[in-house]
This record gives C-alpha cells, structure tokens and sequence, in this order.
C-alpha cells in the first residue's frame, strides 16, 4: 500500500478507537476519583507498554529523545487524560466530544511548529470550516456550558495537539509503538506511585460499567490507539491525517448515545456530511 494511503488507513483507525475515549471516561468516572482513573489507566497501559517493549526487545530510545518523549508523556499520558476527566465533571461527554472539533487544528499548527510541516494555504481553509462545523455546533448546543468545563477541555485540546504532534515527529525514527510504549514507561514509575497513593480505600462499589470504562481507556485508548494514531501520523504527515480527528466528534457523539443514552443534537448529522467534505478537501492540498 503507497505509504500516503497507509497513513491515511492507520490513522481512520486510531480516531475510531479514540472516539469511544470520552464515553468510556464519563462510565468511569461513575466509579473512581478523575486523578486516580488518570494514573491507573496509564499504570496499566503501561506495564502493558513495558511488556511489549521486553517480549520484542525493543533498543532503549537515545538520550536526545528522552525531552520529546517527556513532552508526549506530559501531553496525551497525563495531560488530557486528567483535563478531559475533569472536564467531565461539569460537562457530559456529548459536551466534551465537540471540543474535540479544535483537535485537528490544534496538532496542524504544532504539526508546523514541532514537525516542520508546511502545508498549503487551501489545506488551512478546509482545516479551519471543517473545524468552524464543529465549534458551530459546540455554540448552538453548549450555551451556558459551565466555564470551568469549557476552560479545561480547551487545555486538553492544546496539550493533547502538542503531545500528538511531539509523538509523530519521534515516530519517523522510533516507531509509532514504540513512542507511546516508551512515554507510558517513562512515566510509570510516576503514575504507578500515584496510583498507589490515590487508590479508594474499597472497591467494593465500583459498578461493572466503570471498570469497563477503565479497561478501555487503559488498553485501547492509552495504548492501542496511538499504535495505529502516531503511524499514521508519521506516515500520512502531521496536519494531514490529523484532519481525520473531525470525524472524531461524530463517532463519538454516536458511542455516548449507545452506551451512555446521552442526546445527540440532531444538527450534528448534517454537520457530519459537512465534516466529510472537509477532510476529503484537504487531502487534495497535502
């Protein structure tokens, strides 16, 4: 497959695991404190990680790769995970998921910051309506939204563009795998202390639908997602296949219908159409 087009299919990929993130979050929530669900899921993503890398004797990462791996493990192993957690705590998760629609602007500008990318100046006009669709929908749906959500999902937009864009750039030479396994493993010994500290005294009580959102945002979104997310990335280019995050909002908007039996605006389905349109536009300028 033209390395291009396997960009662009590893990339549909890890958005359509993503999108089952911020649902999983909010039924996880319903069971565990938001700083603890954010230092377990990266405990467990990341001896999984650490598995991986020993059972396929992964080389450890240069010394001059540590920083980028830092600023991936600050950006998307802690960072978005405890913003969009607590987030969620003022705001459900069909609220969060169309903030989501800043996302793929985000990582383009750092795309072109941290990944030296210079996109075409069309690729920023279909970038910036595919992203005014969404953010349309965010001021007709969450007017009134209460400040301190907003103020926190748009810091875990920034962190989290920052984090995807970092992780990218390192995939190029390490391996989309292999930057998140080492990031999860860089912070392990962190997050593992944390999560000791922040345990709840009994679990007793916590629901099969709470550990359900914790198993997935620990092996699928910390872990499989990015495999398939920073190869595309790597392969597709940074601003480009981010595009394919638009869709994110959508895919996720469904999910907290069907599983959480949150309401879905129905203006969101011909935004949706609008979306499609955008990302197909910009492909033809990268």
């Amino acid at each position: 497959m033209e390395k291009s087009a396997s960009g662009w299919v590893n990339g549909a990929l890890g958005v359509v695991i993503f999108s089952g993130s911020m649902p999983a979050t909010r039924a996880a929530l319903a069971g565990f404190d938001p700083v603890f669900l954010t230092v377990a899921r990266a405990t467990l993503a990341g001896l999984l990680a650490l598995g991986l890398l020993l059972a396929f004797r992964q080389p450890r990462p240069a010394r001059g790769d540590l920083a980028s791996l830092a600023v991936v493990a600050l950006g998307v192993v802690l960072g978005f995970p405890l913003l969009s957690a607590l987030a969620l705590r003022h705001i459900d998760a069909v609220q969060s998921q169309i903030f989501l629609g800043l996302l793929p602007l985000c990582t383009a500008l750092f795309g072109v910051l941290r990944g030296g990318e210079r996109p075409h100046y069309g690729f920023w006009l279909c970038a910036g309506l595919g992203s005014a669709c969404v953010i349309g929908v965010a001021l007709h749906h969450g007017a009134g939204l209460p400040g301190a959500g907003v103020a926190l999902m748009l810091s875990a937009i920034i962190v989290c563009g920052l984090g995807y864009a970092e992780g990218a750039k390192l995939s190029r030479r390490l391996g989309g795998w292999q930057v998140i396994s080492w990031a999860l493993v860089l912070a392990l010994p962190l997050t593992l202390a944390a999560s000791w500290l922040t345990c709840p005294a009994s679990l007793a009580r916590v629901t099969g639908g709470a550990w359900a959102g914790l198993a997935y945002v620990s092996a699928f979104s910390m872990l499989l997602g990015f495999v398939f997310w920073y190869r595309g990335l790597a392969l597709g280019g940074i601003a480009a296949v981010g595009q394919l995050q638009l869709l994110q909002p959508a895919l996720g908007l469904a999910a907290s219908a069907l599983l959480l039996h949150e309401t879905v605006p129905p203006a969101m389905l011909a935004v949706t159409a609008a979306i499609i349109l955008c990302v197909a536009a910009a492909k033809r300028f990268v």
